[in-house]
């Protein structure tokens, strides 16, 4: 049983988030320390449901615009978040962390498919679950994904784990004096055009009034306080 604010949780990863400093693919180094934020979260009972991106390997929209067609381009891009979500699972079985992959594109060899029921019993039962393959359509981001799982497991919360403490006025990286929020409305983070999540999974998470939480993803222990309700990054809620 969870002793923390919230009993289950939708964590948003990006591809990119497991890239490091490196220019591309999955560091070692970077991948250890998300499962120890991670396992911190595990340990107090939190059901925990991931969606990963698969930036790091390969970026359908970028391609697609290049040339290549988009629906050809993001079916590869669903593939590289597939190898990433075997990556993380693998990482977290080495800190103990039971944790099941479920795939929204049919690799029985490698995955399980995407079954709702038994996504929602692994999660009962106290295993870490990663979603992959988004939502298995092109056009869709993995943000989109993970607002839609989010809503089916019957999550209280999604949090999505960037490389900043919160949603910004503009890039803190490019603009010094950016002001970030403690708080938005989803209507206020659409309307600003506030492009940490995409509109669709801002509008869907809006309808189904599951609240976004935007936090540093290896800030240490920003993972913890945001699933205990702390006050952490930026809450976006109706």
């Amino acid at each position: 049983m969870s002793n923390g604010a919230y009993r289950r949780i939708l964590l948003k990863l990006s591809g990119e988030a497991l890239m490091g400093e490196d220019a591309y693919g999955i560091n070692k180094g970077t991948i250890d320390s998300i499962v120890d934020e991670i396992s911190k979260v595990v340990a107090t009972g939190v059901q925990l449901a991931i969606v990963i991106g698969g930036g790091n390997i390969f970026r359908g929209v970028a391609l697609g615009a290049s040339g290549m067609d988009r629906a050809t381009a993001d079916y590869m891009g669903m593939i590289a978040t597939v190898m990433n979500a075997l990556a993380l699972q693998d990482a977290m079985r080495q800190k103990n962390i039971e944790a099941r992959v479920q795939s929204a594109l049919r690799i029985d060899q490698v995955v399980e498919p995407y079954i709702r029921p038994k996504a929602i019993r692994y999660l009962e039962e106290g295993k870490a679950l990663i979603f992959a393959a988004g939502t298995g359509n092109p056009f869709f981001t993995t943000d989109t994904a993970a607002a839609l799982r989010g809503a089916e497991i019957g999550a209280e919360i999604v949090l999505k784990a960037t490389k900043v403490d919160g949603i910004y006025s503009a890039d803190p990286f490019m603009v010094a004096d950016a002001t970030r929020f403690e708080t938005l409305s989803f209507d206020e983070a659409i309307s600003k055009n506030l492009r940490v999540m995409d509109a669709t999974a801002f509008a869907l998470c809006r309808d189904q009034r599951l609240p976004i939480r935007v936090i540093r993803l290896l800030k240490p222990g920003a993972l913890l306080r945001a699933a205990q309700g702390e006050s952490e990054g930026t809450l976006v809620h109706v």
